[in-house]
């Protein structure tokens, strides 16, 4: 399967990456490196995550403070967020 990080995806990293770095830029490396290699494992193994607390959602882990959420769609697997575990997920809509 192919995987695909969203634009609101690739935004939640980006902002791991720049919170991280800018205490550790190595530790920002490691982390990010994390998220990669979770994200290639579901190219393999689209249903390892756990389901999903949004309908049609699947959950990876790839780090005990994150989650990847995703959905799978034909043969693509959408990487729709990454949150932090301390945050309310899923997010409340105003």
């Amino acid at each position: 399967m192919i995987v695909v990080w969203t634009p609101e995806a690739e935004r939640d990293r980006n902002a791991i990456w720049d919170a991280i770095a800018a205490d550790n830029p190595r530790a920002a490396a490691r982390m990010d490196a994390l998220f990669s290699d979770a994200a290639g494992l579901l190219a393999t193994h689209p249903r390892m995550g756990m389901e999903g607390k949004i309908p049609g959602t699947r959950e990876l882990i790839p780090h005990e403070s994150y989650r990847l959420v995703y959905e799978i769609d034909g043969g693509r697997v959408w990487v729709l967020a990454l949150a932090h575990s301390a945050r309310q997920w899923p997010p409340v809509r105003k």
